[in-house]
């Protein structure tokens, strides 16, 4: 449960506490920085232009932990943001931290001054600086060359903005209601009275044309306009109460005079249900001003933020900290309305029965790194976001892969709905729903969607399930929209085998015992990729032959990434792919190569920048690790099942390095939150292997302690705790570790050592020990 956040600091005070949390150093300078505004909490750390530039596509702008609303600047970036960009065309409702391709981007809002003579936003996009703009948590302001100064802040399922303006009887707010980040099929808007708009926006896209979704807004003002009217393409029309468009640039723009009062706020509700949904959410969560709006958004993150207390590790590791342990709660993001009612995937309307409907999945990415941090410190949310995973199959008759509000896209390939919810399974969040669970699963990883449905699903499944693996098809037509199995069958197979390696597990779990030697057998898949000519993985065709490049750095039928790193991704049975390899000894030699891990002794930072895999998407021809793609974000913990522990711990360490407190501070997109959770989990010193298992695996934490909050209803003790003391760059390395006292030799935890222990202890030394190095130490073989 998270506690209630701290009293406030006000005046010296406040100024005291802030500089005694930051280590005494103050930082000034001409970039944009996050924005203090209650001194002394941990909202004061997180930066969130962290990951703005060099296509870590997060956003700057306002949100609260889950919330439907994401309110931030979009610059002219396809995702939105981008700090490089110096204009910004408005402030939209939607947005997805971290995503590779235009989404969201809905219902750009923009102050301006002067008559109304542009209708496209790229042409009056506003100029500002980086001196004149700051975010925090829940907030974001910029000054504009314009002369108004625009605020940002959220609720659950409400945007509010606040608009300063120069005294003029021309103070204009546009609502673009035909321009997104995505393609807009149609738009509506109607200016229902003098302070109220109504609109309807019917998108598409994410990397490609999906099925098409509808969100409905209605905005409120503080106060009357004087007049309006609305644009349908070029053409502005002053007294205009209602215009449509089928992709044409459409909106509404409404005007106020501030000789006066120059300042003008709107609330803005969203709802994915209809425009009486919409309604009903500003009712519950409008009619607040907005600074009670913007204190309240704060609270909430301080209480999420409150719930991991992190002690030691220099300044600019505990701002990149609590900006990444920030970004793991942007998503998934709730899709129901205040009444109960969300859009299911069968296009219907449906009620929520005792939980809180979520959407956005990004489970490729997600099922690795994000759902296991939230099971851990949100629980109760998780349980709702895997119930809300299950309602999409019950409603659609599909697991999703990729989902986008009411749609599948399809994007990315393999099967990570499995490992996403056996993973809540084996976290102790589906009680009453394990045999529905367990039922939708079965029949996704032994069937294929037929071709009516969106979804794709195990694409290659009929030949995976008769060959014991997915074919590789070069510039084989794709049936539905999206990435295909076929486009990256050695991948998908890899895929494919650890979800039925996680699967078996549950089926066991559950009684299921011929399914679950079935899927158990089934996880050994992998062994029908390797090449032992080559001695890595290697696609092959339709009639089981090798195909591609024998060189695995050049290899192909990869899904972002090379046979090099995919080699790692068999978490269900290290012992055997080590075997495959020729022993611990090549495995280890093979690991070192991959990690350059010489390089990494001398200097880990430079060797993470120049010698690694580097570029957001810079995937294919490449032997060495990329931490900045999901294929490689289990790698560094293989030296567990290796014998080497120690060099686990220095290669998360060197990874860290490349987590910074600047635009540029994320490795690659951060895809709802996967790669920020991967920084977290890292830095506290326990990280999920086995994705789809209660498994954790143990590495040297980056502080000296951290003090977990966690919900009694799933962790009876309600907390728990990693210690390192001495931790550093030079005493990095594990001597001996114990749970509640008791010596622990093994190199994981599971869920279940968690619960019933109050905390984890570990010496450290400067050099590597024997600790952690017996075989029976290793996370074992599932199955």
């Amino acid at each position: 449960m998270h506690r209630t956040p701290r009293p406030r600091l006000r005046g010296p005070a406040a100024a005291l506490a802030a500089v005694a949390l930051l280590g005494g150093v103050l930082t000034t300078g001409a970039t944009a920085q996050a924005a203090p505004r209650v001194e002394g909490q941990l909202t004061d750390l997180v930066n969130p232009f962290i990951g703005t530039q060099n296509e870590g596509n997060t956003y700057p702008g306002a949100s609260v932990p889950f919330g439907m609303v994401q309110l931030s600047p979009d610059t002219g970036h396809n995702t939105g943001y981008d700090y490089a960009e110096n204009h910004i065309r408005g402030f939209s409702a939607v947005h997805l931290s971290g995503v590779g391709c235009g989404l969201g981007g809905d219902l750009p809002t923009l102050p301006t001054t002067g008559d109304i003579t542009q209708t496209d936003y790229a042409k009056y996009a506003a100029e500002f600086s980086h001196d004149d703009e700051k975010a925090s948590p829940g907030y974001y302001k910029v000054g504009l060359k314009t002369g108004i100064d625009a605020e940002l802040t959220a609720s659950s399922r409400t945007g509010v903005q606040r608009y300063t303006f120069p005294a003029t009887d021309k103070a204009n707010v546009l609502l673009n209601a035909g321009q997104s980040l995505h393609r807009t099929l149609s738009s509506k808007v109607e200016i229902l009275d003098n302070r109220t708009v109504r609109t309807a926006i019917t998108g598409s896209g994410f990397c490609q044309d999906t099925k098409a979704y509808t969100v409905y807004t209605i905005t409120r003002f503080d106060r009357p306009f004087t007049t309006s009217g609305t644009w349908n393409g070029d053409t502005v029309t002053e007294g205009s109460k209602v215009s449509s468009a089928a992709g044409e640039r459409n909106g509404a723009w409404l005007r106020f005079d501030t000789g006066n009062d120059r300042t003008v706020e709107a609330t803005t509700a969203l709802s994915y249900v209809d425009a009486k949904g919409a309604a009903l959410n500003l009712r519950a969560e409008g009619g607040r001003s907005f600074d009670r709006v913007e204190r309240a958004a704060q609270r909430s993150w301080e209480d999420r933020l409150d719930d991991v207390k992190a002690q030691g590790g220099s300044d600019e590791l505990r701002r990149t900290f609590y900006s990444s342990l920030y970004r793991s709660f942007l998503a998934p993001n709730i899709g129901s309305d205040v009444d109960g009612r969300y859009t299911g995937w069968d296009q219907k309307t449906h009620h929520v029965k005792g939980f809180t409907y979520y959407q956005n999945w990004s489970l490729w990415d997600t099922y690795r790194t994000q759902a296991q941090l939230l099971s851990l410190l949100a629980p109760g949310e998780s349980r709702d976001m895997a119930i809300s995973v299950l309602r999409i199959d019950a409603e659609s008759g599909w697991l999703p892969k990729w989902g986008y509000g009411t749609v599948e896209t399809n994007i990315m390939t393999g099967d990570p709905v499995t490992p996403f919810l056996t993973n809540a399974y084996q976290q102790g969040l589906l009680k009453g729903y394990e045999e529905e669970a367990y039922r939708a699963l079965k029949k996704n990883a032994d069937g294929v969607p037929p071709t009516d449905s969106a979804p794709v699903g195990r694409e290659a499944n009929v030949q995976y399930l008769k060959d014991g693996f997915a074919p590789y098809i070069k510039d084989r037509p794709h049936a539905k929209p999206g990435d295909s199995d076929f486009d990256h069958g050695a991948s998908a197979t890899l895929e494919y085998a650890l979800s039925d390696a996680m699967l078996g597990e549950m089926a066991r779990d559950l009684g299921h015992d011929a399914d679950a030697k079935r899927y158990e057998d089934r996880a050994q898949n992998y062994r029908k990729i390797f090449d032992p000519s080559t001695g890595f993985f290697r696609a092959r065709d339709a009639s089981g032959a090798f195909t591609g490049p024998a060189d695995p750095a050049q290899s192909e039928g990869f899904h972002e990434g090379t046979s090099w790193q995919y080699q790692w991704l068999v978490p269900q049975d290290l012992p055997g792919m080590v075997g495959l390899i020729g022993g611990k000894d090549a495995a280890n030699q093979r690991l070192d190569s991959f990690f350059a891990y010489d390089k990494l002794l001398a200097d880990p930072a430079k060797t993470a920048r120049e010698v690694w895999v580097n570029g957001p998407y810079a995937y294919y021809n490449a032997d060495k690790y990329n931490p900045q793609n999901e294929p490689d974000l289990i790698a560094p913990y293989t030296y567990l099942s290796t014998g080497q522990p120690w060099k686990t711990t220095d290669v998360v360490h060197a990874a860290l390095t490349l987590f910074t407190d600047a635009p540029t501070g994320m490795t690659g997109n951060d895809d709802l939150g996967t790669m920020s959770a991967w920084m977290v989990l890292s830095s506290i010193g326990v990280f999920p292997v086995q994705p789809g298992t209660d498994t954790w695996g143990l590495s040297t934490p980056a502080f000296e302690r951290v003090d977990l909050t966690l919900d009694r209803r799933y962790y009876p003790h309600g907390s728990f705790t990693v210690k390192a003391p001495g931790t550093s760059d030079a005493d990095r390395y594990i001597q001996s570790a114990s749970i509640d006292g008791a010596a622990q030799s093994r190199t994981y935890l599971t869920t279940e050592d968690i619960r019933s222990a109050r905390s984890l202890a570990f010496t450290v030394g400067s050099a590597p020990s024997a600790w952690g190095t017996s075989p029976a130490d290793a996370p074992p073989a599932l199955g």
